[in-house]
């Protein structure tokens, strides 16, 4: 099954979802695209604070996490904390999450869920 089926399948009855559809359905492949590396980009940041020796509850970390769940919210769906927890989980759970952030550096994906229960307790 490919990504934007099992995206589907998994949420396609959530109000994220619905969200996500209105908002993105003009996206073209070039603001996807943008908008991805945006996402990239704040994952690399987290890999710098990582190689900086900050911890997860830093407030550096803490602000990465907040515009983690703005930018979120600007480009695909309102990111709850409930929503933006259970991503943090999934970025470790699923392999592919987590073998995509790890790319920045080891430990990014873990770093980030850590940031993200600490922000959202």
């Amino acid at each position: 099954m490919d990504i934007k089926n099992e995206v589907k399948e998994r949420w396609g009855n959530t109000e994220a979802y619905a969200e996500f559809s209105a908002k993105t359905k003009g996206y073209s492949k070039e603001r996807f695209a943008d908008i991805n590396a945006g996402l990239e980009d704040i994952f690399r940041n987290f890999a710098e604070l990582i190689k900086s020796g900050a911890e997860p509850g830093a407030d550096e970390a803490q602000a990465l996490v907040k515009k983690l769940q703005v930018y979120i919210t600007e480009n695909y769906y309102t990111c709850t904390d409930e929503i933006l927890t259970g991503l943090g989980q999934m970025y470790l759970a699923d392999e592919r999450f987590k073998n995509n952030i790890d790319k920045y550096a080891d430990c990014t994906a873990e770093f980030v869920s850590k940031a993200i229960s600490i922000y959202t307790k």
